[in-house]
């Protein structure tokens, strides 16, 4: 045996190696996100516009564009963290996530300029499904990683439901909303009853997984 031959390499070492890559594809993906928010910026100087007038909806876009990417990223980080690897199904699910984060700098300067011939009421729809399967697909690898492929064992079983439920809260707001665009008001009256009962059950898995002060 050659006494300079590389260690062989275990399997713990090949998940965690897949791990690595999985949160380096995601961190590049919105970073180039946050970054194209900047680029889709296009003011359209029209006569008798002010710069405020002309800056102003671009700026809009921008600054919406890096708040949603940036509060969906700490959500996304906040899962990662609590993972002892990473699957194949858990990468499929991250891929999807990752392909509307791309997305969002378009649709939402589509929302905001009314762009390509779309009313403000379709931008609307289009920006609030955009966000329901983006948080649909944070709910989807959570509970997949915490009920379903074992993948966050460490966890008190309360706490991970409660995570769970408050991405719930927030993927069933946007469909709401969504809803309430396309006037569909008894679906808005629906999502709205499911939110409250996933905030519900959030505060309250929260309070059960809390430590005990005394």
């Amino acid at each position: 045996m050659e006494q300079n031959a590389a260690p062989a390499v275990r399997e713990h070492h090949v998940h965690q190696r897949h791990f690595d890559r999985l949160v380096m594809l995601s961190d590049g993906v919105f970073a180039i996100a946050l970054t194209l928010s900047a680029v889709e910026l296009r003011p359209e100087t029209k006569p008798g516009q002010t710069l405020p007038q002309v800056w102003g909806l671009p700026l809009l876009a921008y600054f919406l564009t890096f708040f949603i990417i940036g509060m969906v990223w700490l959500q996304h980080r906040r899962a990662l963290a609590q993972l002892r690897r990473s699957d194949n199904t858990l990468t499929l699910i991250t891929l999807v996530l990752l392909s509307m984060i791309a997305l969002m700098p378009v649709v939402i300067r589509t929302m905001v300029t009314g762009e390509s011939g779309v009313d403000s009421t379709s931008g609307f729809v289009i920006y609030a499904l955009s966000l329901l399967v983006i948080n649909l697909c944070l709910a989807a690898g959570w509970g997949y990683a915490a009920f379903i492929g074992h993948l966050v064992p460490d966890m008190p079983r309360p706490k991970a439901w409660g995570w769970l439920m408050h991405d719930l809260f927030v993927a069933l707001v946007w469909a709401a909303i969504a809803c309430w665009f396309l006037h569909l008001a008894w679906i808005v009256a629906l999502m709205g009853a499911l939110a409250l009962a996933a905030r519900i059950a959030s505060a309250r898995l929260g309070r059960r997984a809390a430590p005990d002060p005394g």
